[in-house]
């Protein structure tokens, strides 16, 4: 949550800063592209290292250096000395650096928390990092930005060494490892983390979904300012107005995950989060007015909680445990290209159909998505337990 805080005052600051060093908008956008190729170059090896090292360790040390590095940038913004290339070294060395962080902390939470216990924990852990990143770092940024441009770098650089040693002060067991085959390498780890991902129909299922969803969302997210503001005409205030609902309804999805899940099983509550998406995105797209905009964005956001902590919780639950960094990066990496190719597919489709055509084809999309799911809600689908075998012991929910 402490790191979450400052990465927010981060990434609202960066734009703006970037517009004071540029006018040109291809290089202004590189800077954000910067942050997702990471994952598609680093993402598979990010997981295999996850699970080979200290996850607690890696953590710890990872956000160790990325306080270094902001804090460096902090020096440089407050000496005048920024610049464009500058910008687009931190993005891509911030988010390389998180490739190994986030599949460490996905595959550290196991070991802290019993399996039953997980959808629980996710849930805090998420709707704590919405909280502190999506509501309460805004009003901070321009206070600190009065206070001078490299003030929100300095304090994102500060909460990612609190955060160093919050997880530096954890106890935890290490998860037991098979003893490694002789002469296996990481290119042969990451093939056994990509095969069990695979091998596993529900994690699949979840993994294809929350491709051609992301593909929908990049959509939607590249052209939502245009939308509000052009074909709704409803200025800067509706698109506040659009984003403030967007995070209140992922708090209340992170309240209600749990609950959802407990009665219905898990891959039923991503079909059901997908659909109500779904009506959502139909409802933004098709009616004309704020009030639907504000609706339709409350429940896009809460079910996209509701996605988002089941779909973590089912990766850990069929995961075994010297496995949860490869098969959580494998799944990253495949879904989080979608991002991406949605944005350019989302410009395409408002150019030649109208500023109100991506939301529809992201109706599209998340309805694919909840066809692609249906495979994953069989009876009897069983759970990974080896690198390269498949266990009968457990039906999926």
């Amino acid at each position: 949550m402490v790191s979450r805080f400052g990465d927010a005052l981060r990434t609202s600051a960066l734009p703006l800063l970037a517009v004071r060093l540029t006018d040109q908008p291809l290089v202004i956008a590189s800077v954000t592209a910067c942050g997702y190729l990471p994952w598609l170059l680093f993402g598979l090896f990010g997981g295999a290292v996850a699970d080979r090292v200290d996850q607690r360790r890696a953590m710890w040390l990872v956000d160790t250096v990325r306080g270094l590095l902001v804090a460096g940038f902090a020096l440089a913004v407050g000496l005048g000395c920024a610049s464009i290339p500058l910008l687009i070294a931190l993005a891509f060395s911030l988010t390389a650096l998180q490739t190994l962080f986030d599949n460490a902390s996905t595959a550290l939470l196991p070991s802290l928390v019993d399996r039953e216990a997980l959808g629980g924990a996710n849930a805090r852990l998420m709707t704590g990092q919405q909280l502190a990143g999506g509501l309460l770092a805004g009003p901070f940024v321009p206070l600190l930005l009065a206070a001078g441009a490299f003030m929100p770098f300095a304090a994102d650089a500060g909460t990612y060494l609190v955060a160093a040693a919050l997880v530096a002060s954890l106890r935890v067991r290490p998860p037991e490892r098979e003893p490694r085959p002789a002469g296996s390498t990481l290119r042969t780890e990451i093939g056994a983390g990509l095969r069990a991902l695979w091998r596993d129909r529900v994690l699949r299922a979840v993994c294809v979904a929350t491709l051609l969803c992301n593909i929908g969302m990049g959509a939607l997210i590249a052209t939502l300012a245009l939308h509000v503001t052009r074909w709704l005409h409803a200025g800067d205030t509706g698109y506040i107005a659009a984003m403030t609902s967007y995070s209140a309804g992922s708090l209340a999805g992170g309240l209600v995950a749990q609950r959802i899940a407990r009665r219905t099983g898990r891959v039923r509550a991503l079909l059901l989060g997908g659909t109500l998406q779904t009506g959502a995105l139909l409802l933004i797209g098709s009616v004309r007015h704020v009030p639907a905009l504000v609706a339709g964005m409350l429940v896009l956001g809460a079910m996209n909680m509701v996605w988002n902590v089941n779909q973590v919780t089912l990766m850990q639950q069929r995961s075994p445990g010297s496995m949860v960094g490869r098969i959580a990066s494998a799944f990253r990496t495949s879904s989080t290209s979608g991002a991406p190719l949605g944005a350019f597919l989302g410009g395409a489709v408002a150019g030649l159909y109208g500023l109100n055509a991506p939301a529809l084809l992201a109706a599209v999309l998340f309805a694919t998505a909840v066809v692609a799911l249906i495979p994953g809600r069989e009876p009897g689908v069983s759970v990974v337990v080896r690198e390269d075998s498949v266990s009968t012991a457990r039906p999926a929910r």
